[in-house]
């Protein structure tokens, strides 16, 4: 199956209790659909999932599946450094109806090769959907090589792989490619590969999807956004995002500890950058 080419990876939007606020997440899921998304990754790294407990981390899954906007593709995180605890996420998301799996390399416990490969192959009997693996050793610290990655893409239902090690950035045979991260979507699309799970869709996902719609404009598109992509990354993900996300009017609050909210100095920063697009222009004041 397709799962589209510009994916966002979307905020939990919390109340003012810091407790998932799932009116400002349906309607922030309709609201990107209509603005270039073409499916959405729920309960990621940018969505916190790390501060949600299970109820609540299904909870979004839930609410995504349930309003998900016609055309688009729900892909659950639902990856773990406790095997049996990503087993169940992978069923429970199944179950609730998501189209596929995001799994992130098992983190801190430092797995080796052979511990890597048990892992995913007992994810993957947990579900019948397309499985997504999440490459990202800054988070991680573990790196899977591309040769690693071609041997997981052999385990049936293992089908992609979001790629946030911009150094390893390759097609690898038997998986699809996903950018991992906003600046090497273009490069991506360049190879071949499916699109990217992005960030800054929140905010310029219909610019992000020309890139796909409008090959020959790629790279100029691409150059008039790196100031918004490193607005994004002034501080962890996805306190900036959050902090640009409430500037344009849309309620997804603050963040749980350990993230804090932006400070003056990163506000500042992504104010400038979606002025200089002139997506403030219209934000009532």
């Amino acid at each position: 199956m397709s799962l589209g080419s510009v994916l966002t990876a979307i905020v939990t939007p919390f109340d003012d209790d810091l407790a998932v606020n799932e009116g400002a997440f349906v309607d922030l899921l309709h609201h990107l659909a209509a603005h270039g998304s073409d499916g959405f990754v729920v309960c990621g790294t940018t969505g916190e999932a790390s501060t949600l407990d299970d109820d609540e981390h299904l909870r979004v899954i839930e609410l995504a599946c349930q309003n998900r906007p016609a055309g688009t593709t729900i892909v659950a995180g639902a990856g773990s450094n406790n095997t049996s605890h990503a087993v169940h996420l992978t069923e429970r998301a199944t179950e609730l109806g998501a189209d596929a799996i995001l799994s992130v390399t098992p983190y801190y416990n430092k797995p080796n090769r052979r511990g890597l490969v048990a892992h995913y192959r007992e994810v993957a009997k947990a579900t019948d959907k397309p499985i997504v693996l999440y490459n990202i050793p800054s988070r991680v610290v573990l790196d899977l090589p591309n040769d690693l990655l071609a041997e997981l893409g052999q385990i049936e239902h293992i089908d992609y792989v979001k790629q946030a090690n911009n150094n390893n950035l390759a097609q690898v045979d038997g998986l699809g490619l996903y950018a991992g991260n906003d600046e090497i979507f273009a490069r991506t699309l360049d190879l071949g590969g499916h699109g990217g799970i992005l960030v800054a869709s929140h905010v310029v996902g219909e610019h992000m999807h020309r890139m796909v719609d409008e090959p020959e404009h790629r790279a100029e598109i691409d150059a008039s956004l790196r100031e918004i992509y490193r607005a994004m990354g002034v501080t962890t993900n996805p306190i900036p995002v959050k902090a640009a996300l409430n500037l344009l009017g849309h309620p997804v609050g603050g963040l749980r500890l350990p993230l804090v909210e932006a400070d003056d100095a990163e506000t500042a920063a992504v104010r400038t950058a979606l002025e200089h697009l002139g997506l403030l222009d219209t934000v009532p004041a």
